[in-house]
């Protein structure tokens, strides 16, 4: 299967919300609110797409200085693409696209520490959450 990593993809609001309703990421982001969704977009500091064709079927958002700290606020794969080593590759794309000495921190989705641990990243109990309104 030939999938395409894209860093500069004109991404719409409706794209996005489609691929993350068909991740498992959706049951924690605001779907039914566009207005976020394009703050999401348009705010990111890095977001690479992963692409079928003409398919969304992946994305890493990012916010990030490039230099010490990158948050990987978003991983998604479509159901339908998962196990095939996207997210993976997402995740490396990305990091090729941030100083060798920036650190990629992330808050992982209940069902995805083990996940993580197998990429290499590291648990830290010292995080923290203040949540908006």
């Amino acid at each position: 299967m030939d999938i395409t990593y894209l860093d500069d993809a004109k991404l719409t609001v409706e794209a996005a919300i489609d691929l993350y309703r068909r991740s498992t990421l959706g049951e924690r982001r605001p779907l039914d609110r566009p207005d976020i969704f394009a703050g999401m977009i348009d705010n990111a500091s890095l977001t690479v797409t992963a692409w079928h064709d003409e398919r969304l079927v992946g994305i890493a958002r990012t916010l990030t200085d490039f230099t010490y700290v990158a948050y990987l606020a978003d991983l998604a794969v479509d159901r339908d693409y998962q196990r095939l080593g996207i997210g993976k590759r997402l995740i490396q794309e990305t990091k090729q696209r941030l100083g060798s000495e920036c650190m990629i921190v992330l808050l992982a989705a209940p069902r995805a520490h083990a996940y993580y641990s197998k990429l290499g990243f590291e648990p830290n109990p010292r995080g923290w959450m203040l949540k908006g309104s």
